[in-house]
C-alpha cells in the first residue's frame, strides 16, 4: 500500500505533533496492519518526551513515539505463514520514516509485524526480536481495550524474571497501572503477603481491591516500622514499579538477608549513589528495563486464561479511551497527572 498516513511525533524540543509520513513498507515476511488502538505508556512514553530515556540521545530527535499497539491485518508478504489479513495482532510498529527516527512508532495509522514462522535469515538477518511478541489476537478481546494486553504480558514476564514464586514476600512502591498489575498478578501467584506502597491514599484502596494484603502511605513516618511488624525478618523482594532511583535507598532497610530489590522501567536518571548502610550483609540488585519480546510471547497464553476466567478484567486496568484526533489532548493530560490508570489511543 501506497501512501500516506498521520503519526504522532517528538520534535527535538520535546513538543509533540502530528504529522504526515509515508505508510510503512514490508518485506515478504511481513505484514502490514492498520492501527485499532495504542496504549499510552505512562513510563516510557512520557520519558521519550522529556529525552530522559536511555539511548535515546538529541541526535535521534524528531523521532516516532507509541508501542503498545494493536492493529487489523490489511496486507500480507508472500511468504507469510502466520498471519492472515483481518487478524488482529499486538505489538505493529513503524519507522523509521521520512526523517523521523523510531521510537518505536505505534501512535501511528499503519505499522508493520514480523512472522517468525517464515523468517528468512538469509535475506534479512536474525528474526527480529519484536516477531516473537507480534501474536495474534483473539477475536474475542475487544481490540481497543486489548492493548492492555502489552502491558499485563510485561509485567507476567518481568515477575517470572526477578524469581517472584509463591509464598514469598514482596513490598510494591508504587500503586499506579504498572504497580496494581504487579499487586494482582502477584497475588493470583500465590506470593504473600504483599504489601503496596503509595502517596496517595485512593491508589491504595485500589491496591487492597487488587490482591495486596496491606497498603500504607509510604511517607509515614513509622512505614518502615509497620512492615517490620508484617515481615520480621525483611522482605523477599522489594519492587520498585514508579522508577525513581531514591527508591533503592529507601528500601535497603527492608529486605531480608539474600533479598532482592527490583526496578522495573527506565529511571529518568541512570547514575545514582547507593548506600548500603541499612542493608543485610546479602542482598541483590537487579533491574528490568526492557522486557523480552520472546518473555511477553510466552507469557500471552497464561494472561488470556486469566482474562477468560474472569480472574482479570481489562476494564479495571483503563481508566480513558480517547479518539486519535484528540491524542494531543491526551498527552496533555498525562502531563497533569489526570490519568488515572491506562489511557488508550482509539483509531
Amino acid at each position: 500500500m501506497k501512501g500516506k498516513m498521520k503519526g504522532l511525533i517528538v520534535e527535538k524540543d520535546g513538543s509533540l505533533a502530528i504529522r504526515e509520513v509515508s505508510i510503512p513498507e514490508y518485506n515478504d515476511c511481513q505484514a502490514l496492519v492498520k492501527t485499532l488502538s495504542c496504549g499510552v505508556c505512562n513510563g516510557t512514553d512520557a520519558k521519550l518526551i522529556h529525552r530522559k530515556f536511555k539511548n535515546f540521545g538529541p541526535e535521534l530527535y524528531p523521532l516516532m513515539l507509541g508501542h503498545e499497539a494493536v492493529g487489523e491485518v490489511v496486507e500480507i508478504g508472500s511468504a507469510v505463514k502466520t498471519f492472515k489479513v483481518g487478524d488482529r495482532v499486538l505489538l505493529p510498529f513503524a519507522g523509521p520514516l521520512d526523517g523521523y527516527e523510531c521510537g518505536w512508532g505505534s501512535f501511528s495509522e499503519y505499522g508493520v509485524v514480523c512472522d517468525p514462522a517464515s523468517w528468512d535469515a538469509s535475506k534479512y538477518g536474525e528474526t527480529p526480536e519484536c516477531a516473537f511478541g507480534q501474536t495474534v489476537l483473539s477475536p474475542d478481546v475487544d481490540p481497543v481495550k486489548g492493548a492492555m494486553i502489552i502491558t499485563l504480558r510485561e509485567v507476567l514476564s518481568s515477575i517470572k524474571r526477578f524469581g517472584m514464586t509463591a509464598n514469598k514476600s514482596v513490598v510494591v512502591f508504587g500503586c499506579g497501572p504498572v504497580g496494581l498489575t504487579f499487586i494482582k498478578f502477584l497475588s493470583l501467584l500465590g506470593i504473600s503477603p504483599i504489601v503496596a506502597l503509595d502517596i496517595v491514599p485512593q491508589k491504595l484502596e485500589d491496591a487492597k481491591a487488587n490482591g495486596a494484603d496491606y497498603a500504607f502511605m509510604s511517607n509515614d513516618a513509622d512505614v518502615r516500622e509497620k512492615i517490620k511488624h508484617i515481615i520480621a525478618s525483611g522482605a523477599d523482594f522489594v519492587l520498585d514499579a514508579v522508577g525513581i532511583s531514591a527508591i533503592i535507598n529507601t528500601a535497603m532497610p527492608l529486605i531480608k538477608d539474600q533479598g532482592k530489590i527490583c526496578c522495573y522501567g527506565i529511571s529518568p536518571n541512570l547514575s545514582y549513589e547507593i548506600d548500603w548502610t541499612d542493608a543485610p550483609y546479602n542482598w541483590q540488585l537487579q533491574f528490568q528495563q526492557f522486557p523480552s519480546k520472546v518473555e511477553e510471547g510466552e507469557a500471552h497464553n497464561q494472561i488470556m486464561n486469566w482474562l477468560r476466567a474472569g480472574v482479570i478484567n481489562l476494564d479495571d486496568y483503563i481508566s480513558d479511551i480517547i479518539d486519535f484526533k484528540d491524542i494531543l489532548t491526551a498527552f496533555e493530560r498525562l502531563e497533569r497527572r489526570d490519568i488515572a490508570k491506562k489511557c488508550i489511543i482509539r483509531y
